[in-house]
């Protein structure tokens, strides 16, 4: 090939080139940027259907919400500070809690990354599921012969939301190949061997956490938000909502205020009220939370001060939990009130 040929195909080559840039990185490449593309969508009309097909399935894919008609109050109000998502942050991923003979694993990633794990798991286990549900987010594993076991086994794993945003609770079910096995039974069969499967899977997920893919399905159906807010009841008093049968409420209410530095001085559970005595951070401590709270202040308002903390039965699993001061002339001063909720709202789980 002479260097004229040379020449023209050098040019053809470069031209191709800088067409095949274009079509992949340009304005209108396949490998632009398209976060700006919403912008310039048209509004399409709603798809007509025949006469008689239901139109249920069809929905907006991003749906407008409605605007509040809400007006601004007069006059001059304090805008309170955004809260932290967890007061009293744990350093352990996964803790097995226990509540009488019921145990679960406390697991502080949210169910759409627990799930996989319970599933990779039992695969690594060579342990067969027999049974799926993600919207309910249920296991089941088909029947296994054990060591020193007189029977086969098999075991339910169920994956709840936990109490705080992000978090989750696995309880595991066991049941023995005896008897009625068509339905499962309210507690385990052998409380050792769902113990020890417990123990196993809160060790794997702890091994392997921050590593684990995403379930969508699972993240979906099993909510993240948590079961615990701050709610106002219709006289404008803030109180915190736990949506947890009483029982279970009131081992974690109680374990969630000695962690938020108050000190229980007597308890009174037919009535459901804690008797507490704010302790405030120790001396010499950083604040902390307190300081978030507070501001950065050499003092902290109402340590030392008697608190009470009463809970209230909305129904059988949700609970009303309002903390009040004992002989006080003045009720307390609600942005006050308001951060020590917040404090103790963060250390239940």
């Amino acid at each position: 090939m002479n260097l004229k040929n040379w020449r023209t195909l050098a040019v053809a080559l470069a031209a191709t080139h800088l067409t095949a840039c274009g079509y992949l990185f340009g304005d209108g490449g396949m490998f632009r940027d398209q976060s700006e593309d919403y912008k310039r969508a048209p509004e399409m009309a709603e798809i007509t259907l025949p006469e008689g097909m239901r139109s249920d399935a069809l929905q907006d894919i991003y749906p407008v919400p409605p605007v509040g008609s809400g007006v601004i109050a007069p006059g001059e109000f304090e805008v309170p500070r955004p809260t932290p998502l967890v007061a009293g942050a744990e350093e352990q991923t996964v803790r097995i809690q226990r509540l009488g003979d019921e145990s679960w694993a406390l697991i502080e990633e949210a169910p759409g990354q627990v799930w996989p794990q319970v599933r990779s798991f039992l695969a690594s286990a060579g342990i067969n599921v027999m049974r799926v549900d993600a919207s309910a987010g249920v296991m089941e594993t088909d029947w296994l012969s054990l060591e020193a076991a007189s029977m086969s086994s098999r075991f339910r794993m169920r994956i709840d939301q936990g109490v705080q945003r992000g978090t989750s609770e696995l309880h595991v079910l066991q049941q023995n190949r005896a008897g009625d096995t068509a339905n499962w039974p309210d507690t385990s069969d052998n409380p050792a061997q769902e113990n020890e499967m417990l123990q196993s899977l809160a060790q794997y997920i702890a091994d392997s956490a921050g590593n684990a893919p995403v379930s969508m399905i699972a993240e979906q159906a099993i909510s993240a938000e948590g079961r615990i807010s701050l709610q106002k009841d219709s006289g404008g008093t803030p109180y915190i909502q736990l949506a947890l049968p009483f029982d279970r409420a009131w081992a974690s209410v109680g374990l969630g205020l000695e962690k938020s530095d108050f000190e229980i001085t007597d308890r009174d559970r037919s009535q459901g009220i804690y008797y507490l005595k704010f302790l405030g951070p120790e001396a010499g401590e950083e604040g902390g939370w307190f300081d978030w709270l507070w501001g950065d202040d050499d003092s902290y308002p109402h340590v030392g001060d008697a608190f009470t903390a009463n809970m209230r039965e909305i129904d059988p699993t949700l609970i009303a939990i309002y903390l009040r001061l004992q002989d006080a002339d003045e009720p307390i001063d609600e942005g006050e009130l308001q951060a020590l909720l917040n404090l103790i709202k963060g250390n239940i789980n």
